[in-house]
């Protein structure tokens, strides 16, 4: 990506000059810049992080040019490091270094908070895309280790990125100790992020193949999870593929394509960190309003 094209930090758009619009109004504004190649005007997130408690990390691809808020500093990703995980095993199947349908047993000890799929299935087996599934659409923690051991560990997962261009995202720890905050480990940039997708998703350079591609969009498409975040925000006949992470003590996340009903996704990562006196709906609507000025922000003001 050529950075020249970013914009970050403070600018002359602010929130309270860029009231969230009508979905009428966003549709129409944002699908044409997606059709067609329009600037990017400065974003100012200050005033939602001070409503919201929290420090926001934001970043988004459309057209050929990126914008950003806080775009280069680091935040705990949480659970959308498992799209990148499901990524991973999906790229070595196609190297011939694992098997999709190969099933691996589920046992009481690999069983941690949050385990929607895995629980039902400790005693059996799972095959590894049904975990790789799971991990995606449900975010199922034991799942995700289970795919971490099997692919080697995370020397494996930090090779991963490293292959893909990636040399700035950390990885440290395990479910469910990677989402506590502790300097820089489990982190990622939100510019990183959005790199990462465009490479995955929209590049002709993309490492997965056309069938791995539409699986994984598909299960993003299905996730129920993250109702009130980028979803809440779409006007209506726009949907979103995506990943979302949460950690309790003040991390919510979302990251994905937004799809308008023509022309290309809108490449978007959100990171909001709450801080003290911050909410978990309040962290939410952070990032719904967030998704509301971007869309805002392509079309006239």
């Amino acid at each position: 990506m050529d950075r020249r094209t970013i914009l970050l930090g403070a600018g002359a758009l602010t929130l309270a000059g860029c009231k969230p619009a009508q979905g009428e109004q966003v549709a129409g504004h944002a699908a044409d810049a997606v059709a067609q190649s329009v600037p990017l005007v400065r974003l100012d997130f200050s005033e939602l992080e001070q409503r919201f408690k929290g420090r926001l990390g934001l970043a988004f691809h459309v057209n050929g040019a990126t914008n950003g808020w806080r775009a280069e500093e680091r935040f705990v990703y949480c659970s959308t490091f498992k799209m990148y995980l499901a990524v991973a095993m999906f790229v070595r199947a196609q190297n011939g270094l694992e098997n999709l349908d190969r099933e691996v047993p589920i046992t009481q000890a690999d069983m941690i908070s949050h385990a929607p799929i895995t629980e039902k299935a400790v005693g059996k087996a799972l095959s590894i895309k049904a975990l790789m599934k799971g991990t995606v659409e449900e975010s199922d923690n034991p799942a995700a280790n289970i795919l971490l051991r099997e692919m080697g560990g995370l020397e494996a997962m930090r090779q991963f990125y490293r292959d893909l261009g990636d040399t700035t995202t950390r990885v440290d720890r395990f479910e469910p100790e990677m989402n506590r905050l502790d300097g820089d480990k489990d982190t990622i940039q939100p510019l990183q992020s959005v790199t990462n997708m465009q490479r995955l998703f929209t590049s002709d350079q993309t490492p997965l193949d056309e069938t791995s591609k539409a699986t994984l969009l598909q299960w993003m498409f299905d996730s129920p999870t993250g109702a009130d975040r980028i979803k809440a925000a779409l006007p209506e006949g726009w949907t979103v593929a995506h990943k979302t992470g949460t950690g309790g003590y003040g991390p919510a996340n979302d990251i994905g394509l937004i799809y308008p009903p023509t022309g290309e996704p809108i490449v978007i990562a959100i990171y909001f960190h709450g801080g003290a006196g911050s909410t978990p709906r309040g962290r939410e609507q952070a990032i719904a309003e967030a998704t509301r000025t971007v869309l805002r922000s392509l079309g006239p003001v």
